[in-house]
């Protein structure tokens, strides 16, 4: 792929725009900066047949890209639409302003291809998106996109050669977002009104006339035009792109001499029905959009338990498990069809339906393939009803079956003091009227270090005595039942915090729609003070609460509570819009205690040396949801930044959980760059905060790589690919410390801003603590008012 220098393009580069509190419920990705993809085309009646060849043809050439499909047109019928609608799960219809170039067409304007022409240029004027691929409505997909999907500078287009110079061929474009503008537009307009361009060429000639031939040249597989295959020539094996260019289509009844290229488009001329049928038989993996889209009225006209069990596997990745549990239950599994029991039984148990869960988890457990994850899930259930002498039954019998089986080897873990002989933890509580009660998610073994370190922060936020005399313990994940309301209300009060707790897919149950596994009725029965501190909305840019479940459940533990503290206002702005308005005011900002550490922990002193080094996280949990199609991309800016960055100190790698791990492995093997692993996963809470102390620069993308060493005094800078990083950002007035995944110059502005914060490290640490002594002030007054109430 070559390209020349964009002149028609601005000079300046797209950057996300930094981090502001006022922004919308729904607008993160102006946050986090991720790449907004689309498709699009014009279509009108007479092209439709072709449009929806063009559709099937996408998905089945490329399952597992689905973005959204912008459809221009100027009056389709709702039918029509209908239609297109059955075939896509995300499409846009956009109404064309016909009167727009009624200017551009002098007289033609009932000639459809004018229109098309013309039309196809309001594309332009969308400003919802960084990249737009317009494909015309008379070709087919061949072939793979993704190289298409991963462009991110310039107008890309095929060249052709007319008239002794290479010019852009319309039919596809890959638009950046600095094309997508009012300067843009404007330029169109002129060109168009002067009519100063190639009339029988139309919008590629306007476009030609701006462009003057500065674009990305894309190789001709993705146009190549049927006119290249007269004489019946049959298609290039490599073609990804086939255009039925000239006056005859093949839903038309197709041109002589062109037999083998309209082959492959009657390919694509399918029944509603014969798509879906093609669509459940492609092998390997599937967009779970179009996978539930095409999927769901399949198994309900078929009834096959392999499509259903699919299709409900990519209901639970999405976190939608009642609608996982609904397609499962729309089939008849046969008893000892393992696999679909296995699934049904994770929804189940996602929706708090332990007892149905538990029967299929059985059924499941008889085949040796699903046994391990059965027997794993069935320890779960066991270990949520505070059954842990069952639950290491369960997860014994998973590790007989895989001795490498994660799952079960971590409940395995958990119980262990269940097991005959073993001895339950040590722990000297003192008396209940003197403690408080602390819902949170305990993290132990090898698990995240953030959610290890968060816990012990909170309570020192509160008291200075972090131990089981002060705190009685109830893990978030396990069942809120009559017991432990009972404990509750022998203490002083119920500190429910910190962490992101309301997160629709981490530890899902039906009782309240986030972590925290509380039936309404015993929530309602709390009757000591309700404390929640420094919680975090943790859904993902792409994620949501759909469900009723969760908005009565956060409504009542809002009408609850005494003091409703979030860790940033980001998550204050996204709860408040969720609540009625009699409520909104009781939600208040609570920095989240681990970005104080340096004024809670006992004996904190600073370090008066630290180590020459750059500590470096990089996170994978929901990494579609992190990078979209940009992954390669951000391994190769960060090979570059590791290599800048090295020059200025000696760059390891940070690892809060296990997953953490692959940012060395992927740079050791695409780049042959080997770092230090510093397994983070495996220490205690001061070793965290020791190491996090004494070096020099944090570059992280988990929120807790960016706030714990923010806490412990490190200037930081975040790889943001959360909406959570860009709220803290803000809450510090640092928006410029944070760079997004996404940014098209990644690699150099990482590096740039890692050497303005170590020219001068002593300003750069006082600039942390001033922001910190803001945090503080405002966990000073909050931890007042808290003394208050529960006093």
């Amino acid at each position: 792929m070559s390209r020349t220098t964009a002149s028609a393009a601005p000079p300046a580069v797209h950057t996300p725009q930094a981090p502001v509190r006022e922004a919308a419920a729904d607008d993160v990705r102006d946050l986090t900066g991720k790449r907004r993809v689309a498709f699009a085309s014009f279509v009108d009646e007479n092209y439709l047949p072709g449009f929806l060849a063009l559709l099937r043809s996408l998905a089945l050439s490329n399952p597992e890209v689905c973005e959204d499909f912008l459809v221009l047109h100027d009056g389709l019928r709702p039918a029509s639409l209908a239609r297109i609608r059955a075939l896509h799960p995300r499409v846009k219809p956009r109404r064309v302003d016909a009167a727009r170039y009624d200017a551009y067409a002098k007289g033609d304007q009932n000639n459809y291809l004018v229109r098309k022409a013309y039309f196809l240029l309001d594309v332009f004027r969308v400003r919802d998106y960084d990249t737009i691929i317009t494909l015309d409505t008379d070709m087919v997909v061949l072939g793979d996109l993704s190289e298409l999907l991963r462009l991110r500078e310039g107008l890309a287009a095929v060249p052709q050669f007319f008239y002794g110079t290479h010019k852009l061929n319309s039919g596809l474009l890959v638009i950046q977002r600095e094309f997508l503008s009012d300067a843009f537009c404007e330029r169109i307009d002129e060109t168009g009104l002067a009519g100063s361009y190639e009339l029988d060429k139309h919008d590629q000639g306007i476009l030609n006339a701006v462009l003057d031939g500065d674009f990305v040249r894309l190789p001709a597989r993705y146009n190549f035009v049927k006119r290249r295959l007269s004489g019946d020539r049959p298609v290039p094996d490599d073609t990804a792109v086939l255009h039925f260019t000239g006056r005859h289509k093949p839903w038309q009844g197709g041109e002589n001499g062109y037999a083998e290229a309209e082959a492959r488009w009657r390919e694509f001329h399918l029944t509603e029905r014969e798509f879906q049928d093609a669509y459940l038989a492609l092998p390997g993996a599937k967009h779970p959009d179009l996978l539930v889209h095409l999927g769901t009225p399949y198994v309900h006209r078929t009834g096959d338990v392999e499509a259903a069990r699919r299709i409900a596997s990519a209901h639970i990745g999405a976190g939608h498990f009642e609608e996982a549990v609904e397609i499962l239950r729309a089939v008849r599994i046969p008893v000892h069809d393992a696999w679909p029991h296995e699934v049904l039984g994770h929804a189940l148990l996602s929706v708090s339906r332990y007892a149905e869960a538990t029967s299929h988890l059985l059924l499941a457990a008889t085949s040796p393939n699903r046994a391990p994850t059965a027997y794993s899930r069935l320890a779960q259930i066991a270990w949520i009803h505070h059954r842990d002498e069952e639950a290491h039954a369960y997860a014994e019998k998973g590790l007989s079956v895989d001795p490498t089986h994660r799952a079960s080897r971590i409940w395995h873990q958990r119980t262990r003091h269940a097991a005959p002989g073993g001895q339950p933890p040590h722990r000297t509580e003192g008396p209940a009227h003197e403690q408080l009660a602390h819902v949170a998610f305990y993290m132990e073994g090898q698990g995240n270090a953030g959610d290890k370190v968060l816990p012990e922060s909170v309570r020192l936020a509160l008291d200075a005595d972090p131990s089981a005399r002060r705190w009685h313990s109830l893990h978030a994940h396990r069942l809120f039942d009559r017991d432990a309301l009972a404990e509750v209300n022998r203490r002083r009060g119920l500190v429910i915090g910190g962490g992101g707790l309301f997160i629709p897919d981490t530890a899902p149950n039906g009782n309240s729609g986030w972590q925290w596994n509380v039936p309404p009725e015993h929530l309602r029965a709390i009757e000591v003070p309700v404390i929640v501190h420094a919680v975090g909305f943790n859904a993902f840019d792409g994620q949501s609460y759909r469900h009723r479940r969760f908005h009565e459940s956060l409504r009542l533990l809002a009408e609850q509570s005494s003091f409703f503290g979030l860790r940033n206002h980001g998550s204050v702005e996204k709860v408040r819009a969720l609540l009625p308005p009699h409520l909104r005011e009781r939600v208040r900002w609570q920095p989240c205690p681990t970005t104080v550490t340096r004024h809670l922990v006992p004996g904190w002193t600073d370090p008066v040396a630290r180590e020459d080094t750059i500590l470096l996280n990089a996170a994978y949990d929901r990494a579609g949801l992190r990078f979209g199609h940009d992954y390669p991309y951000f391994l190769d800016q960060m090979a570059r930044a590791v290599r800048g960055l090295g020059a200025l100190a000696q760059v390891k790698i940070a690892a809060h959980a296990l997953d953490d791990e692959r940012l060395a492995h992927d740079l050791r093997r695409t780049h042959g760059i080997s770092l230090p692993v510093l397994p983070m996963y495996d220490w205690d809470n001061d070793e965290i905060r020791a190491a996090y102390a004494k070096t020099r620069l944090v570059i992280g993308m988990r929120g807790h790589a960016g706030m714990i060493p923010f806490g412990c005094g490190t200037p930081i800078l975040s790889l943001v690919s959360h909406p959570k990083m860009a709220y803290f950002l803000a809450d510090i007035d640092r928006p410029e410390w944070g760079i997004s995944v996404h940014d098209r110059h990644l690699a150099d502005h990482l590096t740039e801003a890692a050497r303005t914060l170590l020219a001068d490290h002593g300003a750069s640490v006082a600039d942390v603590h001033e922001r910190q002594r803001m945090l503080w002030e405002v966990t000073r007054g909050n931890g007042a008012d808290i003394r208050a109430v529960l006093a």
